[in-house]
Parts: structure tokens; sequence; C-alpha cells
């Protein structure tokens, strides 16, 4: 039987809306490659509504390893789990339950494949503070493979999104240390170059990457970029602060 996206999508939405988590998808919903698990992707978009931008999953050589990859993962930032600093978010309802500390940039113009790094510069019209928490579908996300992690949103769950800062930063954000706190006790840190090599960098992959599944970076898009240190465990009651040195941070918390 030949892969349906829209029957995949389907099985991934309903188990995201019930709070389920699925063991696997049967071989008759399971992405045979790349190019299958984007489809379902695209179709899981019009059951989630509207999507306002991308984030990059397995942005780091270990990263990758962990989910048994060879390459960084587009997954889309749909509105609805869209919420502001100091957000106070269910931790019951998450799976993986980490957070990451990461850099968003806010597109002014379109981005085409392998663009000149002037390019990616120009694009970007602004640069925000974020902490992404990522979430699954499946009980075992590091053993399903490339493709179903695709159709799966490559991991996207709640996305917040920080204060924007000045754009100057661009230019360094590859060394700009970056840590995370839980109830005031450091619980991860690094920077910049840890989201291949730098978070400019990193959306030049993507652009490049989605052009290779026939779509693109479009003006107005909000890209996360990656987790820029090894991200901390969470639970219920906990507090999070992740800090972007002089450039800013970003709370939240999980409700008990």
């Amino acid at each position: 039987m030949a892969h349906s996206p829209d029957r995949t999508a389907a099985a991934v939405w309903a188990a995201w809306a019930a709070g389920d988590r699925l063991a696997a998808l049967t071989p008759d919903l399971r992405p045979a490659d790349l190019a299958e698990g984007y489809a379902a992707q695209q179709r899981l978009g019009d059951l989630a509504g509207a999507r306002y931008g991308w984030k990059i999953a397995a942005t780091s050589a270990a990263g990758q390893a962990h989910i048994g990859v060879d390459r960084p993962l587009p997954g889309p930032l749909f509105a609805r789990f869209r919420r502001e600093p100091g957000a106070v978010l269910s931790a019951a309802a998450l799976h993986m339950r980490v957070v990451e500390a990461e850099f968003a940039l806010v597109l002014g113009r379109d981005l085409g494949p392998d663009p000149t790094p002037e390019q990616v510069v120009d694009a970007v019209s602004a640069l925000h503070l974020a902490v992404e928490i990522p979430d699954s579908r499946f009980t075992g996300f590091a053993r399903v493979g490339g493709p179903t992690l695709l159709a799966d949103a490559a991991c996207a769950g709640f996305f917040v999104l920080g204060p924007e800062v000045p754009r100057a930063a661009l230019h360094d954000l590859d060394r700009r240390p970056t840590r995370i706190e839980v109830n005031g006790v450091e619980a991860g840190t690094g920077g910049g170059a840890a989201v291949l090599g730098g978070p400019l960098l990193a959306l030049a992959r993507l652009a490049t990457v989605l052009h290779g599944f026939g779509a693109g970076l479009r003006a107005g898009e909000v890209v996360t970029t990656g987790t820029t240190t090894p991200p901390p465990v969470v639970g219920p009651g906990d507090e999070v602060r992740a800090d972007f040195g002089e450039l800013g941070e970003v709370r939240l918390s999980f409700g008990p």
C-alpha cells in the first residue's frame, strides 16, 4: 500500500490532541524516507492550524546521534503552541520534559537555498531570545528514525519567543554564551556555536534543506535555530531562566 501522508498526519495529530503517546507508526503509516516524512508534516499543518515559522532539530553532532539522524530536521512552529515569556506550562502534558535556550531570527525577506553569509544577514530583520520546549508523540522518539520524526513535526512542542535584542548582535552570535537555570541552579551552559557552528549558519542550512523538499523560507517567518546548551530535564513546579548574558533572559515555569 502506498504511503498516505494524510493518514500518517491524522495518527500523529490524534495522539497530540489527546496527549497520548505512540510506540511507533504501523507499517502502512510509516514514511519510508524523508520526503514522505515531510509530506506528512505538511498535512499535519492542515490539522494543527496556522504555522508562523520553523524550528531546527538535531543541530549538533550529539543531538543527531541521540535520535539516529545524520542531518538537521525542520519542524513547524504552530501558532496554537506559542507562549509568552513568563508563561506557566503544564509539565504533565509533556513527554520529553526538557527546555532549550535558543536564538530566534525573524525574516524580513525570502531566503533561497545555498545563501551567502551576506544574503543570510540581509534576510534577517530581527533577533530574539527564545526558549523551546520540544516534545514528541512517540515514547521511543530516539529510535523511530528521521522520516517519522519529520512526520512528528521534528519534535515541535511549546515555544516561547522572548524579547527582541539589538540586531547588531547577529555578527557574533556564534561567540555569545548562554546558560539555563532551573530553580536558580545552573543546569546547562553553552553558546551560539553549538548550533551548526552558529545560528546564521543554521539558518542557511535550513534554507537549503527546505529547498530540497520543494519549500522555502519566507518573509515574516520566525526561525528558532536550535538548542545552545545540553537541554536540562524539567518537571512540575520548576522555574526556568534562560540567560543570554548581556542580551537578556527568558523566564517560564511549570505548574505543580
